[in-house]
Parts: structure tokens; C-alpha cells; sequence
């Protein structure tokens, strides 16, 4: 191989951050190297790293190995420990080209690998500029890291540091450079997006910041936000998504459960009251919005009645996008110190929660049969509309914005046809 490749796992912040670590390495002059950009989230994704880099390995014996991300971050002397591995850096690190000039040359100890600093440490996110996001039809743009909360089960704070903002003007160009570049949708992304501006002179808001982008850009045709926690929302925010129509009908939550118990072990700051009480109140603003939801299943301490409320919390929530994951204990966090519950009850439980989600996601599908949607198209044959519905769209130029009616679906996604009119 040539040049560099880059490897992403994990988050939509993950994959912005891999377009600039893409550019910082080829400023160095980096050339046969692998960037592998990993996710801690749980200890699968750690798991599937580790198969990436052997892989990649086999694939490309001669080229340089470089490990960064999350799992980075939090198991540096794991991945440092890998004879696939050249070289490993940390998350403040993989975002500056004087880390790839310094890189050791192949044969070095495993001390020497290392360029991990303490990330508790960073107090700032500087400004990252993209002109574009490999492979992806929609532009994401980073606004904030780190996170100051301390969620028991979340190993993410210790491998991002505390939170941070990006500087509203900075945003402002990164998203005008990128909309220059012909992207028509914007997505704003952090580890913990609604904790925006804290740090920053005045406090601005994610609301604030949004509202901000649409009045100064025009040409942005749509606008949507990553995972927020609902418990952060202000008031900017719920103005946009009652009165700003490019501001897209979609929010994903970071629930995590339905029982006020567990949410309490988990140490979230919202109750499943909380929850239900934004999600009626954004639907008021917005009957036509689409809510998607984390939600995890299993964790310590959590008995069937407890269970049955994150359930109960998803159905009366109406969730049409959930996404589930087994409780998975993370080393030195709280919550992988608390009782286990058995394995393959975790894993029972999971499916059955996602069963529920495969049973909410129909009854979204089947009342988005009949109507009337713009479609963003998509590499891929498939494209999303402003609710982040998949739709298959055979045919259609990728990147086009386009109306069409929704005649039906298959259980995974829409189908549609074009209009005589739109088709001419």
C-alpha cells in the first residue's frame, strides 16, 4: 500500500477526528501507514479493534501500524503490547502532525511506542478544519469533547478528558468551509454535546450555537445534532425544533434506562419522568419528529421489574430508532465493581429489548407509509429522510435532496417513487 489509510471505530466524533488525524499524518509526510482510530466504549468494540490492526497486518506486512482513539487512550500498554503494532497514540496526540514526524522507527520497545499524555490534563480543543468527511454524504463537525460527568459504567471521560467547547466562531468557519465544499446537511457532534459552551466566554449554548450556524450560513440545507442528553436542553434549542425548518425532525437520547433505580446506580442525572416529559414536549413542538434512544440492558443490579421499566419507558417513549447494548463492564469504573448479573441473562435481556425496538421501529415505518419526504441520497442506493428514516433510493445522484412519496417498506426501510414532476 500507500499513503494513509485510516481505520475508524466508533462514534461520528471518531470519524470527523479521522479526517483530521488523515490530514496531520500526510502534512508529516507519513507514507505505508495504517491509522487505526479505536472506541472504548465497550469491551467488543476494544475486542474488535484488536482484530483490525491483526488483520491489518496480514493484509499489509510492510506497512506502519499507528493505534489511536478511546481504547488507546484507556488501554495504551494493551495495544502498546501488540507486535502488530508500531506505534500508539493518545487522543490529544493522533490530532498533531509533530506526532507522526517523531514516530520510532519499527523494532522499538514497547515504552518507546507510547505518546499517551494524561488527558485529564487538556484543557482546551483547539479548532480542527476539514474540507470533507471521507465516504460520507453528511458533514460532521466537532463542537465540544471531553466530559465532565462521571456515568458509572462510562470508561469515555477517562479516555477524553473533561469537557471542552470549541469556540463558536471556529464552528461557524468550519461549517461555511464545508458547505463550500457542496455538503448539504451539517451534523453537530461531541462526547457530550448539550454540555456546549460551559467553558466559554458568556456560556453559549448548543441551542445558542445552532441557531447561530443556521442565521450566518443560509446555504445550509439541514442541520441535525448527534447523541444529547436530554436533561441539558435549553431553551434555544426547543425554539429551533418548534420554528426552524432546516433544523431536522431527529433526536437520539442518551437514556441508557427506564427505572429510576438503575439510573440512579448509573448515576444519570434525569429520572424516566424526565425523559418521557421532554419527548412529549418535543413532539408538541414537532409531530413529526423521530426519536432514537441508547439504552443498556443488564446492568449490575437490575432485577426483572426494573427491566420491565426500560421496556415500559421505550414503548410509552415511543423510541422508533433504539439502540441496545449488554451491560459490559469496563475495568476501573464504578459499575464493574457492583454485582454482575450472569452473562447469558445480560445477552437475554438485551435481545429482548431489542425486540421491543424492532417492534417500535415498525410501527414508525408503517406511519411513514403515504406521506410526502425530502430524501438526502446517500452513497450507498439508500438515503435518510429529515426524521433519519432509511429509504431505499435506487438510481438517485448521491448528495441530491430530493421529494418523494413513501409507498411502502420491507421491515428494514422505505420504498419510494419519484412524482412525475420531480421525475422530469
Amino acid at each position: 500500500m500507500s499513503g494513509v489509510e485510516v481505520i475508524t471505530f466508533g462514534c461520528r466524533l471518531n470519524t470527523y477526528e479521522s479526517e483530521v488525524m488523515r490530514a496531520e499524518a500526510e502534512k508529516a509526510g507519513l507514507n505505508n501507514a495504517i491509522l487505526v482510530n479505536t472506541c472504548a466504549v465497550t469491551g467488543e468494540a476494544v475486542r474488535q479493534a484488536r482484530q483490525a490492526i491483526r488483520r491489518a497486518r496480514r493484509d499489509n506486512p510492510h506497512a506502519r501500524i499507528i493505534v489511536t482513539g478511546c481504547a488507546a487512550q484507556t488501554e495504551k500498554e494493551t495495544f502498546a503490547g501488540m507486535a502488530e503494532v508500531d506505534a500508539v497514540l493518545g487522543n490529544e496526540e493522533k490530532l498533531k502532525s509533530v506526532n507522526y514526524r517523531a514516530l520510532p522507527d519499527f523494532g522499538v520497545s514497547a515504552e518507546e511506542k507510547l505518546r499517551v499524555n494524561d488527558i485529564m490534563s487538556v484543557r482546551q480543543t483547539a479548532p480542527q478544519m476539514v474540507k470533507h468527511i471521507d465516504g460520507h454524504v453528511r458533514a460532521f463537525i466537532q463542537v465540544q469533547n471531553g466530559c465532565d460527568h462521571r456515568c458509572t459504567f462510562c470508561i469515555i471521560p477517562y479516555g477524553r478528558g473533561n469537557s471542552r467547547s470549541v469556540p463558536m466562531g471556529s464552528v461557524v468557519d468550519q461549517a461555511r468551509r464545508l458547505v463550500e465544499s457542496g455538503y448539504r446537511e451539517i451534523v453537530l457532534t461531541g462526547v457530550d454535546a448539550t454540555s456546549y459552551g460551559a467553558d466559554l466566554p458568556g456560556e453559549p449554548t448548543l441551542g445558542l450555537l445552532a441557531k447561530t450556524l443556521l442565521k450566518q450560513i443560509p446555504d445550509i440545507s439541514r442541520l441535525r445534532l448527534s447523541s444529547i442528553d436530554s436533561i441539558e436542553a435549553d431553551r434555544h434549542l426547543l425554539d429551533l425544533i418548534g420554528d426552524e425548518v432546516r433544523f431536522m425532525p431527529h433526536l437520539h437520547l442518551s437514556l441508557q434506562h427506564g427505572d429510576d433505580m438503575i439510573l440512579k446506580r448509573m448515576k444519570r442525572r434525569h429520572s424516566s419522568a424526565d425523559a418521557l416529559a421532554f419527548v412529549n414536549d418535543v413532539r408538541r413542538l414537532r409531530p413529526e419528529i423521530s426519536i432514537g434512544a441508547d439504552m443498556i440492558a443488564g446492568f449490575p443490579t437490575e432485577t426483572e421489574e426494573m427491566f420491565g421499566n426500560a421496556i415500559r419507558l421505550a414503548e410509552e417513549a415511543g423510541i422508533a430508532h433504539l439502540h441496545v447494548f449488554p451491560y459490559s463492564p469496563r475495568p476501573g469504573t464504578p459499575a464493574a465493581r457492583m454485582p454482575q448479573l450472569d452473562r447469558a441473562l445480560v445477552k437475554e435481556r438485551a435481545a429482548r429489548l431489542r425486540a421491543t425496538g424492532h417492534m417500535l421501529h415498525q410501527s414508525h415505518l408503517d406511519g411513514m407509509v403515504g406521506t410526502r419526504q425530502w430524501l438526502l441520497v446517500e452513497n450507498n442506493g439508500l438515503a435518510h429522510t429529515e426524521n433519519f428514516t432509511l429509504v431505499a433510493a435506487p438510481g438517485l445522484s448521491p448528495r441530491a435532496l430530493v421529494p418523494v412519496d413513501i409507498t411502502g417498506h420491507n421491515g428494514k426501510h422505505l420504498d419510494m417513487q419519484l412524482t412525475a414532476a420531480d421525475a422530469a
